[in-house]
C-alpha cells in the first residue's frame, strides 16, 4: 500500500509536469498563462483522492486544496492549478517524510487509549467479559492498522497476526502473547466466562495497551 501511494505521489506530479508544459499564453478573457480546463479538472479529481486516502478526509491538506480549486476573477487557470501543485508538493513531501504516518499515528493512539479506558471502567464495574470484548476489539483493529502500514492483507486476527510476525513487525513472543489474548476475548464473546479470570482481563488491557504504544516509538 505504502509503494502504491509513493507512485501515485510520483504519477501526479509528472502528469502536473505535462500540464504546465503545456501550458499557452493568452490575452482574452484575462491577460495570462492557461492550460486545457479538461486536463486539469482529470487531474484534481485524482489528486483529491489520493490526498483522502493518504491525508484523510479532514486533513489540512484536503482541506487547502479544495480551497485552492476555487475559481477567482483574479487568476487564470493556469494560477489556480500553481496553487494546487503547491499543495500536491507539500503532501509528498510530508508523506515522504513520515510526518503523514506518524500524525495518524498519534491520532489512532488517542483513540485506542479511550477505547482501553472504557475496558477498564467496564472491568472496574464488574463487567469483565464486556472487558474483555472491548480490549479485544482494540487489538484487533490495531492489528489491521498494522497490516495496512506494513502493505499486508487484512484477514481474521489469527491470520493477520501470523503474517505480522512473519514479516518481522513485532516477534515471536509478541505472536504468542496476541494469541493468547485472542483466546481470552473469544472466550468473553462466546460465554466461555470459566476460561479466563478478572485478574487476566486486567492483564489483557495493560498487554494491549503496551503492544499498541510500540507503533508509535
Amino acid at each position: 500500500m505504502a509503494e502504491n501511494f509513493k507512485r501515485r505521489f510520483q504519477e501526479l506530479c509528472q502528469q502536473a509536469d505535462a500540464i504546465e508544459a503545456s501550458k499557452r499564453f493568452e490575452r482574452q478573457p484575462l491577460e495570462g498563462h492557461f492550460i486545457d480546463q479538461n486536463q486539469l479538472i482529470n487531474w484534481s479529481v485524482k489528486v483529491r483522492h489520493l490526498l483522502s486516502a493518504v491525508c484523510g478526509p479532514e486533513s489540512v491538506h484536503l482541506k487547502q486544496f479544495v480551497a485552492c480549486e476555487k475559481t477567482s476573477m483574479y487568476l487564470t487557470n493556469h494560477g489556480i492549478f500553481l496553487k494546487l501543485r503547491a499543495v500536491l508538493d507539500a503532501a509528498k513531501e510530508d508523506y515522504e517524510g513520515g510526518y503523514l504516518n506518524s500524525l495518524k499515528l498519534l491520532v489512532q493512539a488517542e483513540v485506542f487509549d479511550s477505547e482501553l479506558e472504557q475496558a477498564s471502567e467496564l472491568l472496574s464495574s464488574g463487567y469483565v467479559p464486556a472487558a474483555a470484548v472491548t480490549a479485544g476489539v482494540v487489538l484487533e483493529a490495531g492489528l489491521r492498522e498494522m497490516c495496512v502500514d506494513n502493505a499486508l492483507p487484512i484477514g481474521k486476527l489469527d491470520k493477520m497476526n501470523a503474517d505480522l510476525a512473519k514479516a518481522d513487525v513485532y516477534n515471536k513472543l509478541v505472536q504468542k502473547q496476541i494469541t493468547a489474548l485472542a483466546d481470552i476475548r473469544n472466550s468473553a464473546a462466546h460465554g466461555h466466562y470459566d476460561r479466563f479470570s478478572e485478574t487476566d482481563v486486567a492483564n489483557m488491557i495493560k498487554e494491549v495497551q503496551r503492544i499498541l504504544a510500540n507503533r508509535t516509538t
